[in-house]
């Protein structure tokens, strides 16, 4: 069990410092389960900002027979907010969320992938169960260049008493991207417990917002708990290298 110190909390706006790279969010409006409209979008765009984070990199769900998206699809919606939001001295961009499965694998085959930023491609599984063709996947990622990013691991509780299973998912290839919701028990004790252990154990590769509503925004404005703000900070830093304009 965890136990958190006062004096480990800490603002996500002063680890930002104002110029943050989020990676993962959902705020294409009316596109899946995250912005409905896109006056919902501007509101998350203004709370982004005031957040510190500058560059963002936009993902909305691709999954067959739920969130069927298409790269043409989310690029026209990727330029009406381009085309209709006041982004000041902000830079927005679209990728995508992969959920990996059999539809998954044919767009790898089509190189009809949107990538984070050179072939980084951000993928995610059922929280039922894993894919049983999970590790043929990630092969076909680097075979065709991409580098897999596993978004919020610390929520697959199938993997919550097989802490292995995390080491064999770097081995194949993936960087793991914390949910920095899942440090403020917006998941449950369970996922935060589970998010610091893997961020204690240097795990984590990179972080996301993962935002998709005004719920999840305002836990971000609140205070996080964690045992190592230092690797967090590293984890952010990560994302301006990697991903930084």
């Amino acid at each position: 069990m965890l136990i958190f110190n006062r004096k480990k909390a800490v603002f996500l706006k002063d680890l930002f410092e104002g110029d943050h790279v989020d990676i993962h969010s959902h705020l294409l409006p009316g596109i899946d389960d995250g912005a409905g409209t896109m006056e919902d979008t501007g509101r998350m765009l203004a709370v982004f900002k005031e957040l510190g984070i500058r560059h963002i990199i936009t993902t909305p769900h691709i999954i067959q027979g739920v969130w069927p998206n298409t790269s043409e699809s989310i690029l026209q919606k990727q330029d009406e907010v381009l085309n209709s939001q006041k982004i000041g001295d902000m830079t927005f961009r679209a990728a995508a969320e992969y959920l990996m499965d059999e539809s998954f694998r044919e767009l790898i085959k089509q190189e009809d992938i949107l990538c984070l930023r050179d072939k980084y491609v951000l993928v995610e599984m059922s929280y039922i169960n894993p894919p049983i063709s999970l590790f043929d996947i990630l092969f076909d990622l680097q075979v065709a260049g991409y580098t897999p990013v596993l978004a919020h691991p610390e929520r697959y509780l199938f993997y919550h008493e097989n802490f292995d299973m995390y080491h064999k998912l770097k081995k194949a290839g993936c960087l793991l991207q914390l949910n920095l919701l899942s440090l403020t028990s917006y998941y449950g004790k369970e996922v935060h417990q589970t998010a610091g252990k893997l961020l204690k154990s240097g795990m984590f590769d990179l972080v996301g917002t993962d935002a998709h509503h005004s719920r999840h925004l305002d836990r971000l404005q609140q205070k996080i708990k964690t045992e190592d703000p230092a690797g967090l900070s590293e984890l952010i830093k990560n994302n301006k290298r990697i991903f930084g304009h």
